[in-house]
């Protein structure tokens, strides 16, 4: 008897394709979040550099930056309170921690976490 391989039986094809299928799925669900956090650590970097060379900053001014930012950016998560800023020996320190669920499918949920930190001089 001569058997010859022919390729991939329909079963190989489902154990190859379902874990490939999960992880893109995962990607699609996540890429928003991580867009989304692009944006805060963007308007971080801006509000740094429009007020690094400024001798009378405030704190309410780096909040009024980052607030109008945060608008016109279209963020949504983190909000403007869950912002930090506070005074050190270095200059003024803005930071903020957060968390994002993303639902995937019924109880599952995927969390991501993020942290930002700047210092303004």
């Amino acid at each position: 008897m001569r058997h010859r391989q022919r390729g991939v039986t329909f079963l190989g094809w489902v154990v190859l394709l379902v874990p490939v299928a999960i992880v893109g799925y995962v990607v699609i669900r996540g890429v928003p979040v991580y867009l989304n956090y692009s944006k805060v650590a963007r308007a971080f970097e801006q509000t740094k550099s429009e007020y690094s060379s400024s001798e009378s900053t405030t704190r309410e001014m780096i909040k009024s930056s980052l607030e109008k930012r945060f608008d016109v950016n279209y963020v949504e998560s983190p909000k403007i309170g869950d912002v930090g800023i506070r005074k050190t020996a270095e200059g003024w320190q803005v930071e903020v921690e957060y968390e994002d669920v993303v639902p995937l499918m019924y109880n599952a949920s995927l969390l991501l976490e993020f942290e930002k930190s700047v210092t303004i001089p």
